[in-house]
């Protein structure tokens, strides 16, 4: 049952057909048509305390928008969480203008809240190694967890991109993985030799999970399908443990480390843009104040100049 089924608010037909126009002519997932759907029915829920709905789109003005902003920011909803909500709603009334049934937008000229800078975590290289290398129980689902972890870290990926991996994704010979990223854009991810490694062990111990012939999936589950993100989370928390790492690694973690590790070793910016398969270089420029605050700490170390400067000097 779909949330719209399970919501007691009427939501129009024009919220079917958007989320309809979304699967299929733009093939998004079903968690993203989901959070779309979420984002949707919370406006409409507002609304409809204020005596408006969906369903009369033209009677809605920007007040109505950024009054549901402001109803959002007594309620503790994280800006960044703003930000999609109303992006949703873009997505919508755009939606909406394109086919006719709407003659204007009440979300045009409402601004994003303005963001908190936030840094990605991530842990050191000697962390990184310590997790891959973790204790875990021997047979497949410690291979599998090894072989999991190799490959958010070596290859940089979302956890929901390692999960929706087959088999024929990963290519041992060419040390190469294809990855359908966001959006459904496709590409190609190269694996250093211990993920490779890693992986290939795995799948010699693939069949233990006792899979369904048709099942494709490269990562499993203990009941043989499709490994989801919260055993997966469960997973690296386990792993974590193990190594004596701090809690709250998540696998979101080792893609932020990926990417740092990656800027500190000289990789250019673009490079690792591609690399993580980000639209926008201001997305993987968030990982550059990392970088520059290592640089600054080895220049104040080592150059003679800021070595040499009093700090009366400095100041």
């Amino acid at each position: 049952m779909s949330l719209i089924d399970a919501n007691q608010t009427a939501i129009p037909d024009s919220v079917g057909a958007f989320l309809g126009h979304l699967a299929v002519e733009k093939g998004y997932s079903d968690a993203t048509l989901a959070a779309y759907e979420r984002d949707l029915i919370q406006f409409q829920v507002f609304l409809a305390s204020r005596k408006a709905t969906l369903a009369q789109p033209n009677s809605l003005t920007r007040d109505h928008v950024r009054g549901y902003l402001a109803d959002l920011h007594r309620k503790g909803v994280k800006k960044s969480s703003m930000a999609r909500k109303l992006s949703s709603l873009r997505t919508y009334f755009k939606f909406l203008l394109s086919k006719g049934l709407a003659s204007s937008n009440p979300v045009a000229g409402v601004s994003n809240p303005k963001q908190d800078i936030r840094h990605p975590k991530a842990l050191n290289v000697d962390q990184a190694i310590a997790l891959m290398e973790a204790k875990v129980e021997a047979g497949p689902e410690g291979v599998r967890d090894l072989a999991l972890a190799e490959l958010l870290y070596g290859a940089g990926l979302r956890i929901s991109e390692a999960l929706n991996l087959d088999i024929n994704d990963f290519d041992a010979d060419s040390s190469v993985l294809r990855i359908l990223g966001k959006g459904s854009k496709e590409r190609l991810a190269p694996m250093g030799n211990s993920a490779v490694r890693r992986v290939n062990q795995y799948l010699d111990q693939r069949q233990a999970f006792d899979p369904e012939p048709s099942e494709q999936a490269l990562f499993l589950g203990v009941r043989g399908g499709r490994l989801n993100r919260r055993q997966a989370n469960r997973i690296l928390e386990k792993m974590a443990a193990l190594a004596g790492l701090p809690q709250g690694i998540s696998p979101h973690t080792l893609r932020h480390s990926f990417a740092t590790h990656m800027l500190e070793s000289g990789a250019d910016l673009r490079s690792v843009q591609e690399l993580l398969g980000h639209e926008r270089l201001s997305t993987t420029q968030r990982y550059t104040h990392l970088n520059l605050t290592r640089l600054v700490k080895v220049y104040d170390k080592t150059h003679p100049r800021a070595i040499g400067l009093s700090k009366t000097e400095k100041d």
